[in-house]
């Protein structure tokens, strides 16, 4: 992932509903006030002090000093039953009504087996509310829904609940965050529920259990619990939960890290387990790093795992190793990054990895969410794991072994310099940092046996330099502890030669054969991620604020509604009292984006988390 390095603090909120009677496109969603800083002050939330500048900031390590967590507003405990049991998460794919796991079931699918919308009548949808959470930033958040009740991760880690057909706010939480060093921006992609709890990862690496009914804190984790430089890592993705254990990955690749995969006990908040994403000597894969290169490799967990209950296995994919461009001093393969990675769920022990892209020096790591699913191999139909990389293809794996069943047709351009080693004189290259598929969420249907897939066309400019070599470009990196090993960054300019246009896909991978069945392309880079239902609809935004539904089967554009914010989080779809339901999550375009993109775009940041559903007969 890119890197930029954030101080994080809290900021207080408000929410605002717009009861929508009309279909059509709304203007810009205007950012609600961020933060009133006396407001914040007097309710007991820490302001860290902002440093003159970044080179200078010094890092609080989590956990040196005591932190209080508050909790904003009244809570209005929740009247329905929210209490989900570990047989709920098992059974999930049979509930066709809720939204209980980031990925709806736990092999991560996204598919929703929900049929009221469909291709004959979703030109009728309407948005019956809008919430504003009142944190307006680039969102990537997909909500979790149990008996009518929405569950939502807004950037800082504010956590608020609202009726899932009304949008009427039920809890809000907001926690105190610690100063970190950050990369890549203030995201939260989701909470899990599960036990009468809700699960937040923080951004300041701790685990929070909330109380579901009341959103009141119920434990947290000890952000030095295993962490040897708590003030480099982050967590940004939605936990997972299974038989009574929270799992968690680390984020931050991009600072001499060595990250890992955790279990927590879901009762008391103690780690249970714990693997680290590289490869030590002794290991499996030791041998594929130089040196102690291993010690600080990197190795960041940007998404939520899948979980195989009949096997066992909890499945992850898994980012880049550090220094991110520069691989003079970790010579080797540097595994467990850019695999694919399935671990014995029991206790964290390493079951098989599989590597997409061996020494990565482009910024190739595997960032979206592994997606269980059965393919073909050799006209048998065999249990296999699918991760759509940032090299822009579909990596299908035996879940069993790991062993490779078939990579895709390319689902967005790859220049030919693809696999140049960075040097002294720039090289253009495409996909680059923030392509094919950089975090974004996949979904399969059943029903057409495609993976659906959002994909980036962009060119980067790739320039490496010896480790600890300041330059003109690279020296506020190296100031911030960053360790990249080069200066790289996205070239939108048509006009130089090698490079292109930035532009967007959403390509039907078929996971049988490899070939693309249809494509979609976009104006812009498409980010956030996909649903699929059972009404042949796929859904999916668009960075101008577009918020797309198209045939399952063959690609075409049914219907799309403008929420005036870049759509870039994964949609879900519900069911309450029979009516189904469409969440979609607009905040703008993601932190880490292009600003020349953003530039052409002229939005601000949104706030807004979208409901759709059918007009009443």
């Amino acid at each position: 992932m890119t890197a930029n390095k954030h101080k994080i603090k809290s900021s207080d909120r408000r929410v605002a509903l717009l009861a929508l009677c009309a279909t059509g496109g709304l203007g810009l969603l205007a950012p609600l006030a961020m933060a009133e800083q006396a407001q914040t002050a007097a309710s007991g939330t820490r302001q860290p002090a902002a440093p003159s500048t970044p080179a200078q900031a010094t890092a609080t390590p989590p956990g040196s000093s005591d932190t209080v967590t508050i909790a904003q507003g009244a809570p209005r405990p929740v009247g329905v039953n929210v209490n989900v049991s570990d047989q709920d998460l098992l059974s999930a794919p049979q509930n066709t009504n809720d939204w209980l796991l980031y990925g709806r079931t736990y092999d991560n699918q996204r598919f929703s087996p929900l049929t009221a919308i469909k291709t004959s009548n979703v030109k009728s949808l309407t948005p019956v509310a809008i919430i504003q959470t009142g944190v307006a930033n680039s969102f990537e958040d997909s909500p979790i829904e149990v008996n009518g009740v929405l569950f939502i991760a807004t950037p800082d880690d504010h956590v608020q609940a609202y009726d899932a057909t009304s949008g009427k706010e039920l809890w809000a939480y907001t926690p105190e965050l610690n100063f970190s060093d950050l990369c890549c921006g203030h995201q939260s992609r989701g909470v899990a529920v599960a036990y009468g709890k809700v699960f937040l990862a923080t951004l300041d690496a701790r685990l929070i259990a909330l109380d579901a009914a009341t959103g009141k804190p119920v434990w947290e984790s000890h952000p030095a619990e295993g962490l040897p430089d708590a003030t480099h890592y982050s967590f940004t993705m939605a936990p997972q939960v299974y038989d009574g254990v929270v799992i968690i990955g680390s984020s931050g690749a991009e600072y001499p890290t060595r990250g890992f995969v955790a279990g927590f006990n879901a009762e008391t908040g103690k780690k249970t387990w714990l693997f680290h994403t590289t490869a030590e000597p002794g290991q499996p894969g030791g041998d594929t790093w130089s040196g102690k290169s291993w010690e600080k490799g990197g190795g960041s967990v940007w998404n939520t795992p899948a979980i195989d209950p009949a096997n066992g296995l909890v499945l992850f994919a898994e980012g880049n190793p550090n220094p991110d461009n520069q691989g003079e001093a970790r010579q080797g393969a540097n595994a467990y990054t850019d695999s694919i990675v399935a671990l014995h769920v029991k206790d964290g022990t390493l079951a098989w990895w599989y590597q997409e892209v061996a020494h990565d020096l482009w910024d190739y790591d595997a960032a979206g969410p592994v997606v269980l699913l059965d393919a073909k191999d050799n006209g048998q139909l065999v249990p296999a794991a699918a991760e759509a990389g940032k090299e822009g293809q579909v990596f299908i794996v035996n879940r069993k072994n790991g062993q490779l069943i078939r990579k895709s047709e390319p689902f967005v351009m790859q220049s030919s310099t693809m696999g140049t080693v960075p040097g002294d004189k720039p090289v253009l290259i495409y996909p680059g940092a923030q392509g094919g598929n950089e975090w974004s969420p996949e979904a399969f249907s059943p029903a057409t046996r495609y993976l659906y897939v959002t994909g980036t066309n962009q060119a980067w400019k790739y320039e490496a330099h010896p480790a600890g070599v300041k330059t003109a470009d690279n020296e506020k990196e190296l100031g911030l502890g960053l360790v990249l090993g080069s200066v790289l960054e996205p070239v939108t300019d048509p006009h130089p030669s090698g490079t292109i246009p930035p532009t967007g896909t959403l390509s039907a991978v078929d996971v049988d054969t490899g070939h693309i069945a249809w494509q979609y392309k976009a104006d812009l880079p498409m980010v956030g991620g996909v649903l699929a239902t059972a009404g042949d609809l796929v859904f999916c935004g668009e960075m101008d604020g577009s918020f797309d539904a198209f045939d399952a089967h063959s690609g075409r554009k049914l219907w799309s509604f403008n929420l005036g914010a870049g759509v870039q989080a994964p949609p879900i779809s519900y069911a309450v009292d029979g009516v189904q339901y469409v969440a979609v999550a607009a905040g703008g375009n993601s932190a880490n984006g292009n600003p020349e993109i953003n530039a052409r775009l002229g939005k601000q940041y949104g706030d807004a988390v979208a409901i759709f559903a059918l007009p009443h007969e």
